[in-house]
């Protein structure tokens, strides 16, 4: 009898390649649904914060792996960079270590489901449950509930955005993408990341890809230079006296 053995590094690829399949249609259908939706007045996600201050939130989606904890902390100290990490509760299960060292190390942790479902095809009370397991899981490894949720392979309908709001939560989503998921090399990912980059921008990145810490490091040395700051995506939003606009740009409210 034959047996097949498939790699870490394979099985790594594998799921890749999935995620980017899912992402793709998702993003096909946003662009289907989310302008008749705000048409009607439905609720967005946050996709960017318009301000005058040179700050970017850095987000990291987190589902699979966690190999690299250690290097993406040592990259965002050494650029005194705070992070948000969007992690899924099956991952948050299965690498507390992790989670812990990156809440620890003053970065927060964010809600990305709890185990990675198609959200634009699920139900307000699927939703609603799967989040409070992910939140659940969060506060349960480092004691506090998160404040901003992405939905898996951003992929969201008038349902999810409601239910974040019913937990308390913003649903954030990114306006550059570093496109790490798609294998693109670190001078790829630098080149993109630094040309869109603009203030109030949302970045997004995955761990556990190959080359996105040494894109991080020269992502990271450029926009410094450039004068911005990196926090997390909670201290990027507005809490109050917003609004946001149909293209999820988020304003802030004269009083």
């Amino acid at each position: 009898m034959r047996y097949l053995v498939v790699s870490r590094r394979t099985a790594l690829a594998v799921f890749l390649a999935g995620l980017g399949l899912a992402f793709a249609l998702a993003a096909a259908s946003r662009q289907l649904s989310v302008q008749p939706a705000s048409a009607s007045g439905t609720k967005t996600p946050v996709y960017c914060v318009e301000t005058d201050e040179k700050k970017l939130a850095l987000t990291f989606d987190a589902a699979w792996g966690a190999e690299d904890t250690g290097e993406l902390l040592e990259i965002l100290a050494e650029f005194d960079a705070r992070a948000t990490v969007f992690a899924v509760g099956d991952w948050v299960r299965q690498n507390p270590e992790s989670v812990r060292a990156f809440y620890e190390a003053g970065h927060t942790i964010g809600n990305h489901s709890d185990a990675h479902g198609a959200y634009g095809e699920m139900s307000y009370d699927e939703q609603l449950a799967d989040l409070q397991a992910c939140s659940a899981a969060v506060e349960a490894c480092v004691g506090v509930r998160p404040r901003v949720m992405r939905a898996p392979s951003g992929d969201w309908n008038a349902d999810t955005v409601r239910a974040a709001e019913t937990l308390g939560m913003q649903a954030v989503q990114w306006s550059v993408d570093s496109l790490d998921w798609q294998g693109l090399t670190a001078e790829e990912m630098v080149s993109r990341v630094t040309a869109a980059a603009a203030p109030g921008a949302i970045l997004l990145f995955h761990n556990g890809v190959e080359n996105t810490p040494a894109a991080l490091r020269e992502i990271l040395r450029v926009l410094s230079a450039e004068g911005y700051s990196f926090v997390p995506a909670e201290e990027l939003l507005y809490w109050e006296n917003y609004r946001v606009d149909s293209a999820g740009r988020q304003y802030r409210e004269a009083q």
